[in-house]
C-alpha cells in the first residue's frame, strides 16, 4: 500500500476505536461475570435448587403449576413457563401486569414434580443483574441495545482496519515481538498489537454476533408481521382469547411434543405476548442435540380448542439470531469453553486498554520531544506514518435472550 491509502485506514482504525472504546471496555468488563453466571449464581445462593427424588417420581399437571404460581400474584397475567435447558425439574412461570413486553415481572420457580413453589427468585435485582443491564441496553431499553449494536458495527470497522495496518507496521519485526527494553509506549504498542492480532478471530465474532443480538426486539416484531399475519388471517376481527375461555395447557403441551418427535420443550408464550398470537399457546420447541439444542421450532396451538393450528418453520433471520448466541455466549461447550473465552475476554481488555493508553499519551504534549526524538527507532517503512498513527483499540467482545 502506498503512503495515502496507510494514513486513510489509519484514520478509520483510530476513530473508529475511539468511538467505541470505552463502551467496548465496558462490554467486556460487564461480559465477563455473566460467562459464570451460573455458577456464581450458585456461589452467591441466588440459583434455585430443585430437591432430589427419585427419578421415576410423577410430575405434576402444567396447569396445576400455572394456577399455584398466579395464585401468588393473582393481579397479574402469566406470559411465558419456561425450563432451564438441562434440567426438567423445575418450572420458571413469568407473570407480568399485561401480555405486552415489560421489564416489570414476577417469577416464581415450581417443582415439576410436586406442584409446590420452590422459590419467587428476584431477576431483576442485585450484581449479576446490574452487570446484565449493563452489557445488554445500558439501562436504555431498546435505544441503549440499537446503540451498543452500532457500537459494535465500529468494532468490527476497527478489526478490519487495524488487520489492514498489522502488516505493514509490523513486517520489520518477528511476529509475537514486544520490545520491553524501549519506553513504555513503544512496549505497550508491540503488545497492543500482539494481542489484537492474536484475539482476531473471537473478537470478530463476538462483537458481530453481540451485535445481531441487539437487533433481538426488532427481528422478533418482523417475525410476527412476515410469518404470523398470514397464519392468524382465519382469526381476523376475533378478540385475544379471554384467560377464563382457554383450554389446558398441559393438553397444549402434549399435542405440540407431538408434532416434533425427539424434541424437548423451551418455553410456552401465552395469548397476545410477544412471541406468540393473541389467539394461541406457542409452544416453543428444541432438539436433543448439541447444535439443534440452539434451534427453536414454533408449535401454533389454538388457546380455546387446543388444536394444533400450525408448525411453521423458523425464518432464516430468526435461525441466525438463535444461532449466534452459543457463539457469543460461549455457553455451548461447558467450563473449559466459558475459561476460554473469559481468558480471550481479559486479552482483549488488555487490548481496549492500551490503545486508550497509546492514543492519550500520544496526544500529551510533555512527550512530544521524546516522540520526536525516537522516530527513528519505530521501525516504521519509509514514507509511511509511524505506528503512533495506529493509537486506539482493535477489537473487543460485544454484547447479550428471553
Amino acid at each position: 500500500m502506498n503512503s495515502k491509502s496507510i494514513k486513510t485506514w489509519a484514520w478509520v482504525h483510530k476513530w473508529s476505536s475511539l468511538v467505541c472504546t470505552i463502551f467496548m471496555l465496558l462490554l467486556c468488563i460487564t461480559g465477563l461475570p455473566l460467562i459464570f453466571h451460573h455458577e456464581l449464581g450458585h456461589l452467591l445462593g441466588t440459583e434455585v435448587e430443585a430437591p432430589e427424588m427419585p427419578a421415576n417420581s410423577p410430575r405434576a399437571s402444567l396447569d396445576d403449576v400455572i394456577k399455584t404460581a398466579h395464585a401468588l400474584y393473582p393481579e397479574r397475567v402469566v406470559q411465558f413457563v419456561s425450563q432451564e435447558e438441562d434440567s426438567d425439574k423445575i418450572w420458571f412461570v413469568t407473570l407480568t401486569p399485561t401480555p405486552d413486553p415489560t421489564d416489570d415481572f414476577k417469577s416464581v420457580a415450581v417443582d415439576a414434580r410436586t406442584g409446590q413453589v420452590l422459590a419467587t427468585p428476584k431477576f431483576d435485582e442485585g450484581f449479576m443483574w446490574v452487570m446484565f443491564k449493563l452489557h445488554v441496553d445500558l439501562f436504555a431499553g431498546l435505544a441503549g441495545k440499537l446503540f451498543l449494536g452500532f457500537m459494535g458495527l465500529l468494532l468490527l470497522v476497527a478489526i478490519v482496519s487495524g488487520v489492514v495496518l498489522y502488516a505493514p507496521f509490523m513486517r520489520k519485526l518477528e511476529f509475537g515481538t514486544v520490545r520491553r527494553e524501549r519506553r513504555p509506549r513503544l512496549k505497550w504498542l508491540d503488545l497492543h498489537n500482539l494481542l489484537g492480532i492474536v484475539t482476531l478471530v473471537w473478537a470478530f465474532t463476538v462483537g458481530a454476533t453481540g451485535m445481531i443480538n441487539t437487533w433481538a426486539d426488532l427481528v422478533i416484531k418482523y417475525w410476527q408481521y412476515d410469518q404470523l399475519s398470514a397464519l392468524l388471517a382465519p382469526y381476523k376481527g376475533q378478540a385475544m382469547v379471554p384467560a377464563a375461555e382457554r383450554g389446558s395447557v398441559q393438553r397444549s403441551l402434549d399435542l405440540a411434543l407431538a408434532q416434533a418427535p425427539g424434541t424437548k420443550l423451551s418455553f410456552i408464550a401465552f395469548p397476545g405476548t410477544a412471541f406468540s398470537s393473541p389467539h394461541h399457546n406457542t409452544v416453543f420447541l428444541r432438539g436433543n442435540e448439541p447444535f439443534t439444542s440452539r434451534l427453536l421450532q414454533p408449535v401454533l396451538v389454538d388457546a380455546k380448542t387446543n388444536e394444533v393450528t400450525a408448525k411453521p418453520a423458523l425464518p432464516w433471520y430468526l435461525t441466525a439470531l438463535l444461532v449466534s448466541q452459543p457463539l457469543h455466549f460461549g455457553d455451548y461447550g461447558g467450563m473449559p469453553m466459558q475459561i476460554i473465552w473469559a481468558l480471550l475476554d481479559i486479552a482483549t481488555i488488555i487490548v481496549l486498554g492500551s490503545g486508550l493508553y497509546l492514543w492519550l499519551k500520544r496526544s500529551n504534549p510533555v512527550h512530544e520531544h521524546a516522540k520526536r526524538k525516537d522516530h527513528k527507532t519505530e521501525a516504521a517503512p519509509q514514507g509511511l506514518p509511524t505506528p503512533s498513527a495506529q493509537p486506539a483499540a482493535a477489537n473487543s467482545k460485544a454484547i447479550p435472550s428471553p
